[in-house]
């Protein structure tokens, strides 16, 4: 796991963001080729930042596309994404409106830019057709930026670039979700810990746990 994150910028101390609502937006996606690949990193966001910064007040993906349906900016929240998708900038009219309405200070715009996963078969039964034993690897490369919606300006960002590898005799594949904790949970680390480049590898506890929570 590496990052290359920017200093938090704003005015105010980090302490703001225990004090004030942050939203999550839907992860974008480069069309066509990631495209649907961004489904569940809402979620694996959200259960980083309650590991990381527990202390934040979430108003997670499910509920923020529910507020923006509910105040009728469903045009305003489109034309917002189209606009980022197209430039990495938030409109700041947009932003400010959608920012108001749902009562969020904050927000944060995550974005995928790679995945790629593979299987490679290590051993297999030298008389009986099956496999053994296989590695399974998978690589991520996401960006996460933190949006004041009062100024319409990015106070902060981080990317970085996740691999997850393990070699297991089962059919159960590699999820994504590994790769993709591992990296929100290192670039949230990065902001709270002030830092610009960090290397995080299993030996690192909070990154450990998060990569092999027990599913419920």
């Amino acid at each position: 796991m590496r990052t290359t994150s920017t200093l938090f910028s704003s005015p105010s101390d980090l302490a703001s963001l225990e004090q004030e609502a942050v939203a999550l937006f839907t992860p974008l996606a480069p069309a066509p080729l990631l495209r649907g690949d961004e489904a569940g990193l809402g979620l694996y966001l959200a259960e980083s930042i309650k590991k990381v910064a527990p202390a934040w007040k979430i108003i997670d993906e499910q509920q923020t596309i529910g507020l923006i349906n509910r105040h009728g900016l469903r045009e305003e929240y489109t034309r917002l994404r189209q606009g980022a998708d197209q430039s990495h900038i938030l409109d700041r009219e947009l932003l400010q409106k959608i920012g108001k309405s749902i009562g969020a200070r904050y927000v944060l715009q995550p974005r995928v830019a790679y995945i790629s996963q593979t299987m490679t078969n290590r051993l297999e039964a030298p008389v009986a057709p099956f496999l053994i034993l296989q590695t399974r690897s998978a690589v991520m490369r996401l960006s996460l930026q933190l949006w004041d919606t009062v100024s319409g300006e990015p106070i902060w960002s981080s990317a970085a670039e996740s691999a997850v590898l393990n070699e297991t005799a089962s059919l159960d594949p590699m999820f994504i979700k590994d790769a993709a904790r591992a990296a929100f949970g290192s670039m949230l680390t990065d902001l709270l810990t002030r830092k610009t480049s960090s290397k995080y590898t299993r030996l690192d506890q909070f990154l450990d746990n998060l990569t092999h929570e027990k599913n419920e």
